[in-house]
């Protein structure tokens, strides 16, 4: 029976995923196997000796202290994708709301409508649309910072809209280069997308390479009154910067989806309250592509989307199965098959990926694994952590 100790409330569809007869899921548990969260920061202290894996039912792993699992083996997994069209959707609804100013017009009716008659407030819609006009997205050029998943959606919905798109990603996957439009003009720096757009939106995830994208060196690089959206993460932009770009007016309108205390109250600032993945459907896809993904690392020792170990998987044959993680050093396998060959054990089929620092390793052998067995692989220097399935 595994035990899954739940931070947060998540979706019943994904936590149904776990069948009674094998799990045991709940959000007081001692002594877990692995911790399904969605926002809830995890220290060190909260992750047990024998948590084997974490799964993070959205994108975003700055919650969990992923180093300090590498190092002790455990697997930490999230949902790239899965909360990609919902984010993708406020993105558009940032883009028009920073050439409509519809929240405007909508509160300028509220305030000034109620006690009207037909005629006076005919007379008053007429009158007062016009400060609210504003300007079409169609023509306009869109600069998307970060081509994954959610960018590479915003820039096809910005095409759709009859847009001209530019994208800049330095590190481009191949997956994502295939799935990218032929009609968006990719940037070799960010200096000259942000000087050739009108909106520049930013999807990027928080690394060190990443934090505080957006820069004061970066803000005279704006076009004047270029709106900037960040649905991303608050750290991708350098408060100051912002602040700057605002005042000497580089940056008309900045829409964020992570208030900050000295942004409130801003004319030219609209903060969200951290929407971008609050859907309904998103909540739902994310707990279920964490859900498959837990399950098929505790009963088979696949990993699928870890942040911090490779992607590997080896279909279930014939025999036992052992999997365990090691320091990415040499001969380490050597090793291990070493003390297989010793005890007479034959290896039926096996697959090896490092990742960084890590390799982790799926082993079927023809005879079933023995508490001496594991004991001499866990003494093996380099082995982080071994199990058997």
């Amino acid at each position: 029976m595994y035990k899954i100790r739940t931070y947060n409330k998540i979706s019943v569809k994904g936590l149904d995923k776990f069948t009674r007869d094998k799990y045991e899921v709940a959000s007081e548990l001692g002594r877990p196997d692995a911790i399904m969260l969605r926002s809830h920061v995890l220290t060190p202290e909260m992750i047990d000796e024998q948590v084997k894996a974490i799964g993070r039912a959205g994108a975003g792993v700055n919650n969990i202290p992923v180093e300090f699992c590498t190092k002790r083996g455990v697997v930490v997994f999230n949902a790239p994708g899965a909360n990609a069209n919902a984010v993708k959707e406020l993105t558009v609804a940032a883009m028009l709301l920073s050439c409509r100013d519809i929240t405007g017009a909508i509160e300028f009716v509220r305030r000034e409508g109620p006690g009207k008659d037909a005629e006076a407030l005919h007379k008053l819609v007429e009158d007062g649309k016009k400060k609210y006009g504003g300007t079409e997205l169609k023509g306009k050029t869109l600069g998307v910072v970060g081509l994954g998943a959610i960018g590479s959606l915003v820039a096809e919905t910005g095409l759709m809209l009859g847009m001209k798109v530019l994208g800049y990603d330095p590190a481009l996957s191949v997956e994502a280069a295939w799935r990218l439009s032929r009609d968006v003009q990719r940037m070799e720096n960010m200096q000259s997308l942000i000087a050739k757009s009108d909106i520049v939106t930013l999807h990027l995830p928080v690394l060190e390479a990443t934090r505080n994208l957006i820069n004061l060196t970066l803000i005279d690089s704006f076009r004047p009154g270029t709106t900037l959206i960040n649905l991303s993460r608050e750290k991708v932009a350098e408060t100051a910067a912002i602040l700057l770009g605002l005042e000497n007016g580089r940056i008309g309108k900045y829409i964020t989806d992570f208030p900050m205390v000295e942004l409130l109250g801003h004319d030219n600032v609209i903060a969200i309250p951290h929407l971008g993945a609050s859907t309904e459907e998103a909540e739902e896809n994310c707990a279920i592509m964490v859900a498959d993904q837990l399950l098929d690392f505790l009963e088979n020792g696949n990993i699928r989307n870890a942040v911090n170990f490779p992607n590997i998987s080896l279909e279930r044959s014939a025999g036992y199965r052992i999997a365990f993680s090691n320091r990415n050093v040499p001969k380490m396998l050597n090793k291990v098959l070493s003390v297989l060959a010793d005890r007479d054990i034959n290896v039926i089929d096996m697959i090896n990926k490092s990742r960084d620092e890590v390799a982790y390793n799926i082993l079927d052998i023809a005879t079933e694994p023995t508490a001496d067995l594991v004991a001499a692989l866990e003494a093996i220097e380099g082995v982080i952590h071994v199990r058997t399935l």
